[in-house]
């Protein structure tokens, strides 16, 4: 039997290395943040539901969603954060499952690893079987933030403080991965919960059987 597993934490978390370290263990990901970059490639229905709701202001000249645009407003207008949540939360839940069912049929035994800053959010963690939270201190989070944006201090912060807590999250979590410290030391912690996560899929195997 497979095991699906949501791993999340808040922006600047450190959650997409966990997932690279993840992978590196043997699991399957699944990238909830490509699958919306997907879904809102021109010509897609989603893109067009998006303009239809904030303009075609959003657009760069080749049609292309301009994201960062997007992400000023909804970080300004909790309505219309929930607007684009409502159209692209139940797609991209959508698109998991048919990763995950891709992976499944090849792999029966696939640990599979949905990346998701907004799992529990969006509901979708009532529809995995564990929950991995990347915990890390609100100065590491707005250091990685910075160092990967053009965003300034107060507005890292404020993308922080516009998410879910972690200490939140935490309580929706069957693991907690401490990432406050160095990489190697993430990637111990990666390791250790992954020899957990066989050891819960074969379990899982022998009660079947």
């Amino acid at each position: 039997m497979s095991l699906l597993v949501g791993l999340t934490g808040g922006i600047g978390s450190g959650k997409s290395l966990a997932a690279r370290f993840f992978k590196d263990e043997g699991a399957y990901i699944i990238d909830a943040d490509q699958l919306s970059r997907d879904l809102v490639k021109p010509g897609n229905a989603a893109l067009k539901e998006i303009v239809d709701i904030f303009g075609d202001y959003i657009l760069e000249i080749d049609g292309t969603l301009n994201r960062e645009k997007l992400a000023k407003i909804i970080f300004q207008d909790i309505k219309k954060k929930t607007a684009l949540e409502i159209i692209l939360h139940p797609k991209i839940i959508e698109r998991e499952h048919e990763e995950y069912s891709i992976i499944r049929a090849k792999d029966p035994s696939a640990i599979v690893i949905i990346d998701a800053a907004l799992l529990i959010e969006s509901g979708h963690y009532k529809s995995v079987d564990k929950v991995i939270v990347v915990q890390s201190s609100e100065e590491q989070q707005v250091n990685r933030i910075l160092s990967r944006s053009s965003l300034t201090y107060n507005q890292a912060v404020d993308r922080i403080k516009s998410q879910m807590t972690l200490s939140d999250k935490n309580i929706y979590a069957d693991f907690i991965l401490d990432n406050r410290l160095q990489p190697k030391d993430l990637m111990k912690n990666v390791v250790e919960i992954y020899k957990k996560l066989i050891k819960i899929e074969q379990k899982i195997v022998d009660l079947k059987n």
